[in-house]
């Protein structure tokens, strides 16, 4: 990853990011950066910061291209990003990447502290979830 993410500025998702355990933290922080260079890559306009259920959530509020993300810690340990489990990114995912993840259902894909995010394809799933709706517009998920 090139470039660098913009500072927290959102006290709740800065107070968030500090609760998760270090080695967790890292991996979130990596997939932050990774979410607004994909923003950028994909010209899906700012994305707004914002904490849902108590994790940092990424939207595209302002061009409503996609739909959002959610970084946390899965109650087994380790890492994850999360998006709306009635989209079908998960089972996109599944079919287009394999085992290149593992899933959570169809809410999330998993990562644990070996796991080295630029070895995966999770910019092109970060890509599809920011432009969901752009892609799907019959469908206002």
């Amino acid at each position: 990853m090139n470039s660098s993410s913009p500072p927290l500025q959102n006290e709740g998702v800065a107070a968030a990011f500090a609760r998760f355990p270090a080695l967790a933290r890292a991996g979130l922080l990596e997939i932050r950066q990774l979410i607004y260079e994909v923003a950028e890559t994909e010209g899906v306009g700012p994305i707004e910061e914002t904490l849902k259920w108590g994790q940092p959530a990424y939207l595209t509020s302002q061009s409503k291209s996609g739909t959002s993300l959610r970084l946390g810690v899965p109650k087994s340990g380790g890492y994850a990003l999360y998006v709306h489990c009635q989209t079908t990114l998960i089972s996109d995912a599944r079919t287009a990447f394999g085992d290149a993840f593992t899933y959570e259902g169809n809410r999330a894909v998993l990562f644990n502290a070996q796991t080295s995010i630029s070895d995966t394809p999770l910019a092109l799933l970060i890509a599809s979830a920011l432009t969901y709706h752009r892609r799907n517009k019959k469908d206002p998920r």
